[in-house]
């Protein structure tokens, strides 16, 4: 690694709950990950309580990081949220009802067709503001007209085009409907869940809180918002957050990633790690938050924002990360059920 042992900044806690085996086996774990260049936290809770937490070479859990596009996980969760308070008739309502006034004024008619459910699963159509099209998006003068400007590259509905836009798009509407800031809503509706804050966001021209991007938050803060997923949409006081309905929608595989081939669902990603089931966000760099329901466990990873974690394996190491904990995890349940 970059330093030496002794200079890294590590915080390691375990839980007195676990058996003393699986504590030393995590621990083995999240040493050897120490390997892993751009990692820069891993926590590992289950049932909500915290197995084995580590930050490596100066980071901590409780430092804000920019999670980057896990953050369109988040932003899925509050348009939920916005449908369970009837601000939103549902996944199926038209974005014309919302953003007519933005559309081109020569608008192809395909975006009529396109609608909340679209832009949640990134099934818009329109072409990509997200890559190599990022910065040119980010560099107009009004994000939400550039989005909606952009031509299409399939039908509505058709494969997907994972695109920043589409998740801004969403930031507006809910800007729009709300009468409020996206930010006051995130903190207003995951105000139950103590560990929930976002340190940082960037916003548009306009003021509007950028969907799926550029979000700051801790590793602890990110883990508070997966147990509420872990949970079927409560906050560890009970209060609901999210339905769970919505909880089962966002995790429907609809389409799939055209790079990676895992199933997408709204906001999150899909595939098996480990044997099991697992339900994902995912942002540039590695910035990570796992949910592996069957196993009530929940996992933040985070890393260096600067570097890619697709291209370059990082991703993937981070998935068999993931695997080598789900294993511990698994031992642990099989051993218990025995007893």
């Amino acid at each position: 690694m970059k330093t030496s042992p002794a200079l890294l900044a590590v915080l390691f806690v375990l839980s007195p709950l676990p058996a003393l085996a699986q504590t030393q086996d995590l621990a083995a774990v999240l040493n050897a990950a120490d390997a892993l260049e751009p990692l820069e936290v891993v926590v590992v809770a289950q049932e909500g309580d915290i197995l084995a937490e580590r930050g490596y070479d100066r980071h901590a859990p409780g430092d804000p990081t920019n999670i980057k596009s896990a953050s369109k996980s988040v932003m899925s969760a509050l348009v939920g949220i916005a449908i369970d308070k009837g601000l939103i008739e549902g996944v199926d309502q038209p974005i014309a009802d919302f953003l007519i006034d933005d559309f081109p004024a020569d608008a192809d008619p395909r975006l009529d067709m396109v609608t909340v459910g679209h832009l949640l699963s990134m099934q818009a159509g329109l072409g990509r503001t997200s890559g190599p099209n990022y910065g040119r998006w980010v560099a107009s003068d009004n994000w939400v007209r550039s989005a909606l400007a952009q031509a299409f590259e399939t039908d509505p509905g058709g494969p997907m085009q994972y695109s920043t836009g589409s998740s801004h798009l969403l930031s507006a509407i809910l800007t729009r409907v709300s009468g409020r800031a996206t930010l006051d809503l995130a903190e207003d509706w995951f105000g139950a869940v103590p560990e929930f804050d976002i340190a940082g966001w960037e916003r548009d021209p306009q003021g509007i809180y950028l969907g799926g991007n550029q979000m700051a938050m801790s590793p602890h803060s990110l883990l508070g918002f997966g147990e509420v997923f872990r949970t079927g949409g409560l906050a560890p006081d009970g209060t609901r957050v999210v339905s769970s309905d919505w909880i089962a929608q966002s995790w429907v595989e609809r389409t799939n990633s055209r790079f990676s081939g895992d199933g997408y669902g709204y906001g999150w990603f899909l595939r098996e790690i480990g044997g099991e089931a697992v339900r994902y966000g995912w942002g540039y760099g590695g910035q990570m938050i796992y949910v592996v329901p069957a196993l009530d466990l929940t996992v933040v990873m985070t890393s260096d924002e600067f570097s890619p974690s697709a291209g370059n394996g990082h991703r993937d190491a981070l998935h068999d990360l993931l695997a080598e904990i789900i294993g511990v995890v698994d031992v642990e349940e099989a051993s218990a059920a025995q007893d």
